[in-house]
């Protein structure tokens, strides 16, 4: 049996709110694989609130910056949180998130080789790690660009920690669509847990995949009929599209409505149509993307 140590007890715990003891039996069930304990946890019925990014790993900081039509995300690491606040390492932070939403940049050696001011943004990074004596590296970048008339922006809280930025299309007046982006920016920060998609139909069908076979699982340990059983999981699933598709989920400025009723409302206000194109959302350190 794999040796479970209490770093990693502890870890699933913070991640899945389940107790000591039932994270120390589903690592040892798991063979110390945490992934798999947390889907023990979940089929057992013990995990309270799986945290769907992954655990911060480094210092460093998330710039968000828009142009036009486009907007850019960018996750830079450092090595220590008082460089990463430090004027010269949020001012490259900010010329890099720039520069994703001015041109085309799917990677981060593609960023790099973009140029600001004549230089390429690599000498930009470079000259960083010269005066702040410490590793620079540009971990993640994202650009999203809308299909047509609409209103970007973004969102960093956490002073760098977490960022988000979202599309909307729509041709209502530019103001009133800039603060409706804001409040989504600054729901999708908010949300626990964080939305993954916009729509059912564009939640990824390996994740929908997963989560079913999981619910039938749990389902079948209740000894109903197998038709009973299926209503089962496609209720739970229903209750899993709640809490992961944006448009389903409560608005966390007044859960009393949803998203979806949110971009309703606006809609109804400016008489033009209202749809969230995309939205990217990452959380420093995480060890996949949002």
């Amino acid at each position: 049996m794999a040796e479970i140590s209490a770093r990693a007890v502890s870890e699933l715990r913070e991640k899945t709110g389940a107790g000591m003891m039932d994270c120390k039996r589903a690592l040892a069930d798991a063979g110390g694989d945490a992934e798999k304990a947390v889907d023990l946890l979940r089929e057992r019925g013990l995990a309270k609130a799986v945290k769907r990014g992954g655990r911060a790993t480094s210092e460093g900081a998330i710039g968000v910056a828009g142009s036009g039509r486009a907007a850019g995300i960018v996750e830079v690491g450092c090595e220590t949180d008082f460089v990463a606040k430090t004027e010269e390492f949020q001012r490259l932070v900010e010329m890099l998130a720039r520069a994703v939403a001015a041109a085309e940049t799917g990677s981060p050696d593609a960023l790099l080789d973009a140029e600001s001011g004549g230089r390429k943004l690599r000498d930009h990074v470079q000259e960083a790690i010269a005066k702040l004596g410490e590793n620079i590296v540009v971990k993640r970048v994202q650009r999203l660009a809308l299909s047509g008339p609409g209103e970007v922006g973004g969102y960093v809280h956490a002073g760098g920690k977490l960022g988000v930025i979202v599309g909307v299309c729509t041709a209502a007046p530019s103001t009133g669509a800039a603060a409706l982006v804001k409040d989504l920016a600054m729901h999708i920060a908010a949300a626990d847990p964080t939305p993954v998609a916009v729509t059912r139909e564009s939640v990824a069908k390996p994740l929908v995949d997963k989560e079913r076979d999981l619910l039938r699982r749990q389902a079948e340990q209740s000894g109903k009929p197998p038709q009973v059983v299926e209503k089962m999981v496609e209720g739970r699933l229903n209750k899993f599209f709640a809490e992961v598709v944006l448009l389903e989920q409560p608005f966390v400025k007044d859960p009393d409505k949803s998203v979806k009723q949110l971009l309703q409302e606006a809609a109804a206000r400016w008489g033009q149509e209202v749809a969230v194109e995309d939205f990217v959302r990452f959380k420093l350190g995480e060890t996949t993307g949002s």
